[in-house]
């Protein structure tokens, strides 16, 4: 329930601080007070997009704060999974605007995204403005008001979930149709690729292996120059460096008796020749390993050729990348060979879900024929007092192939008068019908979902007279159900009716034109209804219906 409304520099409000209360309200003021407004900010705060035009000229920024009583209508859980802190007795709606064209929204002072505050808000209050009658026009707002009366939330929930795994089912045996079409003009070539690079045997690291042979067997000479050379100058008999290190480490040795250290250096030198010796002798063998054969390098690098011929022609320049390509090449291959099993088991997927959609579907529509029975009913019984005693209102249910809310096409058949054939409500009500149609699926509605606060904006437009106070009797017995309802209204029985009442109207200020709204007193109420009732001359006849009035509300 919306318990306190604050407005601060919204098109004509420079201010507004207002406490609303439950059950029936209702608002009046005349024509341009700025009634479309203050219901221009509400909507702001379920999430409506915003423009920075609306800020008032001069602000610099736009505040619209609401606190709502959420206690009865079980919303901990919407709070819980979005991270917001609860409490049932106090909810603080806030939206920011600046004249630089930011916004900002907020529940409990946490910041909050467009979308989820759009989806808090369709569960706070519900907008009825006259343009929504327009909603009398699709199968969709028809469908749900059939659902919502035949209680199908969890069963529609499970149907689109069946439904969403059987449209992917179909798309993809789709993909799979169009992938094999594509594929088998793609496998003679495929299986020439997989068959030129099973023939190549390539193994990984083999590259790097022959580009170091081709590299040593093209500089065999200067690498033998250089192992021999090397050799003469570490093992030559006379003037050798292994021999050498030898006699200074023995010359060192006969003296370690008479010269401190001398056995230390000897000792060093000892280590030195042991490694040196161990050189001297690789050295000798790489000299005799090394054997300049041309028939080998002509192999190697024929076999190092047809590598970066692949490489080229497969765009990569390893032979890990060639690998990789060759093992796609095969699943490719291997799944155009196997495509006809693959193909028959997603068209038994599809035909599965197809399956389990039609049988929730059969569910969905023995139940929105029970609904639509107990809607034509209802409606029947709030129609007739309001002034259509010959009203038929007709659910018609037809046939159709599955789609995302079932296998059922609904449509609101209406007649006002017995002469005349049922056709479409949106096609043959008058204005006037068309708004008491809407009153009376609100109320039936508002009977089967806790929304907290209703809006109805000019719901009794082209009614009057006793019409007008039957439906504000409905809304106040709406009002009655733990639930806010406010109307806007111009009528003065609808008026009469509500609780509390009011008052929308302009008045000059130091800074212009501004827009002002505030409760009316008793005494005030009457005189409010009275102008309703005989325009801005107020006689005293029209003083005394507006007490008359008055007194049937209470």
């Amino acid at each position: 329930m919306l318990k306190h409304l604050y407005i601060k520099n919204f098109t004509l409000i420079d201010t507004l601080d207002l406490e609303l209360n439950p059950g029936f309200s209702v608002i009046t003021g005349e024509t341009g007070a700025g009634k479309s407004i203050i219901l221009g900010a509400i909507g702001l705060l379920l999430g409506q997009r915003a423009d920075s035009k609306t800020i008032k000229q001069g602000a610099e920024k736009c505040v619209i704060e609401a606190e709502f009583d959420l206690s009865r209508y079980g919303l901990a859980d919407f709070f819980s999974l979005n991270d917001i802190d609860y409490d049932e007795g106090t909810c603080i709606v806030r939206r920011e605007l600046t004249s630089a064209g930011k916004s900002r929204a907020f529940v409990n002072d946490t910041p909050v995204p467009l979308t989820l505050l759009k989806e808090l808000g369709e569960q706070l209050v519900d907008i009825h403005s006259q343009h929504q009658n327009l909603l009398l026009q699709t199968h969709d707002f028809q469908l749900n008001v059939i659902d919502v009366m035949g209680e199908n939330t969890s069963l529609l929930a499970d149907y689109h979930q069946a439904y969403i795994q059987y449209q992917k089912a179909v798309e993809d045996l789709e993909a799979m149709e169009r992938s094999i079409e594509q594929s088998s003009q793609q496998a003679d070539f495929l299986r020439f690729q997989v068959e030129e690079l099973t023939a190549a045997a390539l193994t990984d690291g083999e590259q790097e292996e022959l580009e170091q042979r081709s590299d040593t067997m093209t500089h065999a000479e200067d690498i033998k120059s250089a192992l021999f050379e090397a050799d003469r100058l570490l093992s030559d008999d006379e003037r050798g460096a292994v021999g050498s290190l030898r006699t200074a480490e023995s010359a060192l040795a006969a003296i370690s008796r008479v010269l401190p250290g001398a056995a230390e250096l000897a000792e060093r030198l000892s280590s030195c020749y042991i490694e040196l010796k161990d050189v001297a002798e690789e050295v000798s063998r790489r000299q005799a390993d090394i054997d300049f054969d041309p028939a080998e390098l002509d192999t190697v690098n024929n076999r190092l050729d047809r590598i970066y011929e692949l490489q080229k022609k497969y765009h990569t320049d390893t032979i890990a990348g060639l690998l990789e390509q060759f093992d796609m090449m095969k699943q490719r291959l291997n799944a155009i060979d196997n495509s006809d099993e693959a193909l028959e088991g997603l068209k038994q997927q599809v035909d599965n879900r197809r399956k389990m959609c039609k049988d929730l579907a059969a569910k969905l529509t023995k139940r929105r024929k029970q609904a639509s029975t107990l809607v034509e009913n209802e409606m029947r019984q709030m129609l007739v007092p309001l002034g259509m005693p010959n009203v038929r209102f007709q659910v018609s249910l037809t046939a159709t192939d599955l789609t995302r809310t079932g296998t059922d096409k609904v449509a609101f058949l209406f007649s006002a008068n017995t002469s005349t054939a049922l056709q479409p409500v949106s096609q043959v009500a008058s204005g006037g019908e068309i708004a008491r149609v809407m009153l009376s699926l609100k109320a039936m509605i508002s009977r089967a979902v806790k929304l907290p606060t209703i809006i109805f904006d000019e719901i009794d437009t082209g009614v009057s007279g006793q019409t007008a106070e039957k439906m504000a009797l409905i809304m106040q017995d709406m009002g009655k159900a733990e639930r806010q309802v406010i109307s806007i209204t111009h009528l003065p029985q609808i008026a009469a009716l509500g609780t509390t009442h009011y008052k929308v109207y302009k008045e000059e200020s130091v800074h212009g034109t501004v827009s002002r709204m505030r409760q009316l007193s008793a005494e005030e109420r009457i005189i409010e209804i009275a102008q309703m009732l005989s325009g801005s001359n107020i006689t005293g006849a029209a003083m005394e219906n507006a007490r008359q009035l008055l007194k049937m509300g209470n």
